[in-house]
């Protein structure tokens, strides 16, 4: 249930349009559903301000059809993330409308169009094998309503890249700064700008990069102030944070 939907039943309750016994069980039967493997959290906007978002890795094609039907019944907004091919595309036939994105590896429905949305989050990728993961974060962001900007293949490797997108980033109320390797470019990124910048490590390297441990490790030293770190891989995470900040950001 949205904070719109409380409101219109708590206005007919004071109208005397709803007992306020219909009301309570109204309530009741919004705040969850037992799918028997799954209960999906309908009042997750009511709390949180966005609707609960689904995890598709280890669901099958037919729990993750059941669960997104179950969650597009009670709002028209959702983003399922790690979803597999067949995943995706059993979920979509059971609820049309919505948009697969195989690189960022999500299925959207409601997804706000690409100019729309309050601020702006910046989310900059070292390297094009690091896109699955800042695009997870771009969608998660534009889906709370954030305006996105996404810059690609901005690593240290060649620091001219991304400083010819100074303006870009000073312009960011948040940047999003993901990586894998030695995982520098949260420091960079941290030493230009004046905002928060969350960094998002990836297990993209050779062996020592121990499948991202080298680059979450690198990201948790960071020299540079204001720069916070979440678990590796975890793009959506960081777009979720981002998106959070953008919205308690003065316009």
């Amino acid at each position: 249930m949205t904070r719109d939907e409380l409101t219109r039943l708590l206005a007919e309750v004071a109208k005397g349009d709803l007992p306020p016994e219909e009301a309570a069980r109204r309530l009741e039967a919004r705040t969850f559903q037992d799918l028997g493997f799954a209960k999906p959290d309908h009042q997750r906007a009511l709390r949180l301000g966005f609707p609960e978002v689904v995890f598709g890795q280890g669901k099958t094609p037919e729990q993750l059809a059941a669960i997104c039907q179950a969650q597009l019944a009670v709002h028209p907004r959702l983003l399922a993330t790690r979803v597999e091919p067949s995943a995706a595309a059993q979920a979509l036939a059971a609820c049309p409308g919505g948009q697969h994105h195989p690189l960022a590896r999500c299925v959207t429905w409601g997804l706000p169009p690409e100019d729309q949305g309050q601020g702006r989050v910046v989310v900059a990728a070292a390297g094009t094998s690091d896109l699955p993961v800042a695009m997870e974060a771009e969608l998660t962001a534009r889906m709370m309503g954030a305006r996105v900007e996404r810059l690609t293949d901005v690593g240290v490797a060649g620091l001219h890249r991304l400083l010819a997108h100074q303006h870009t980033l000073a312009a960011a109320r948040v940047v999003v700064a993901v990586a894998g390797m030695e995982g520098a470019l949260p420091s960079v990124v941290g030493g230009l700008v004046g905002c928060p910048v969350i960094a998002v490590p990836t297990d993209v390297g050779y062996g020592a990069s121990f499948g991202g441990l080298a680059a979450l490790l690198a990201m948790l030293n960071s020299c540079a102030p204001g720069v916070t770190v979440v678990n590796i891989g975890n793009g959506f995470g960081a777009g979720y944070a981002a998106a959070r900040i953008n919205q308690l950001a003065e316009p």
